[in-house]
């Protein structure tokens, strides 16, 4: 086997410039990758991108496999007939070198609402609902439990799962069966934002790719408690009977936190 030095830069998504407060996968992420191409480097590392949860971090996700939709690029929203060039007017005047990720995240939702409105009425074209079927059907082992884990966050005012009623802790078939059908929308436009996510990211992926460029990046060891994962696979972890961990993940004193770090992070079983 045969190895060759590289170089490259780091740079998450979200830094990427833009006028929606957040970096996208649209048009500058592109430019990026013709960037690290002219400057003849062969990596370009991020970090996970996963939907954020507490603190907005990367590294506390509400699934270890779902993609953020705040990454999503409206003007890709508006080349696929998702969306009207006048819904993306009334973008808020963000600013220009931070992520201020509370009016983000607002008209972020604001335009993925209007998105699955606009598709259930007809919106896009008929390859794009192909590939939706075909990308809900190839991606099912995770996305129903993350679909489902999402609309009911939502409809529980976005509280941590092991405080929802018991019967949806321990997730009592009946009661997930009566969830899917009351949160029947918010399930489908749940999926409707990992397909058009990961559409997009495989998009951008695959140009860095045809440019000589390779993406790497870190992954957490661990999940998130608050996640879809830990909800639909309990047993994987160290959990008591109520579904609160028993023991979290941490590291001990050392060079940069005298007193250690707590982070919460359920361990494995």
């Amino acid at each position: 086997m045969s190895f060759s030095r590289a170089s490259g830069i780091l740079l998450h998504p979200t830094s990427l410039p833009g006028r929606f407060g957040i970096g996208d996968l649209g048009t500058e992420a592109t430019r990026w990758v013709d960037f690290l191409a002219g400057a003849g480097q062969k990596l370009w590392q991020i970090l996970p991108l996963g939907p954020t949860g507490y603190g907005d971090s990367p590294y506390q996700c509400f699934s270890a496999f779902a993609g953020n939709p705040y990454l999503i690029s409206p003007e890709k929203l508006v080349e696929d007939g998702l969306l009207s060039k006048n819904d993306l007017d009334d973008a808020p005047d963000f600013p220009a070198h931070t992520v201020d990720y509370g009016p983000v995240i607002q008209f972020k939702l604001k335009l993925l609402d209007q998105v699955y409105r606009n598709f259930k009425a007809g919106g896009g074209s008929a390859a794009l609902r192909v590939e939706l079927e075909a990308f809900n059907k190839a991606q099912a082992a995770w996305l129903d439990d993350f679909a489902l884990f999402m609309a009911l966050k939502d409809s529980q005012g976005g509280a941590v799962w092991s405080t929802w009623a018991p019967e949806l802790v321990s997730r009592q078939p009946q009661a997930l069966a009566v969830a899917r059908r009351q949160l029947a929308d918010v399930i489908e436009s749940q999926r409707l934002r990992q397909f058009l996510f990961f559409r997009q990211w495989l998009a951008v992926k695959a140009y860095a790719n045809e440019a000589g460029i390779k993406i790497i990046g870190d992954i957490p060891i661990f999940v998130a408690y608050d996640s879809a994962d830990v909800w639909a696979r309990p047993e994987l972890f160290m959990l008591d009977a109520h579904g609160r961990s028993t023991v979290v993940a941490g590291v001990p004193p050392d060079y940069f936190a005298p007193t250690g770090q707590l982070w919460g992070n359920p361990l494995y079983q």
